[in-house]
C-alpha cells in the first residue's frame, strides 16, 4: 500500500510542493527547499501560524495553540498540521532555497 501524497501551493507566490500523509507541512515544505517562519515546531508559539484558504489537515497535538475562532477562520499551525487533502496556505515571510 503506498503513502498518500498530496499537493501543497503558497499563495500568492504559486509555490508547490508535495506532503506525504503524516509529515507536517512544515517539514515537507522545508524538505522541498521552502522556508516557512517557524520557532518551536510544537504548536505553542504561532510563529508559523497562517491562512489556509482551501484544504483539509489534521493537528499531530490535541492542544495546538490556535483558538476554535482562528481554525473557522481558516488558520492553522503547519509545525503541526498534517495534510488530509490537497492544501493551499498563505503564509508570511515564506523563501524559496534555491
Amino acid at each position: 500500500m503506498t503513502t498518500p501524497t498530496f499537493t501543497i501551493t503558497v499563495v500568492p507566490q504559486g509555490w508547490q510542493f508535495p506532503a506525504e500523509a503524516g509529515t507536517t507541512l512544515l517539514a515537507a515544505a522545508e524538505l522541498a527547499g521552502i522556508r516557512l517562519l517557524s520557532s518551536c515546531r510544537n504548536g505553542t508559539c504561532r510563529t508559523c501560524i497562517c491562512h489556509m484558504p482551501e484544504g483539509k489537515v489534521r493537528y499531530t497535538v490535541d492542544w495546538p495553540g490556535i483558538s476554535p475562532d482562528e481554525r473557522l477562520d481558516g488558520y492553522i499551525l503547519p509545525c503541526v498540521a498534517v495534510a488530509e487533502s490537497d492544501v493551499s496556505l498563505q503564509a508570511r515571510a515564506v523563501r524559496k532555497q534555491a
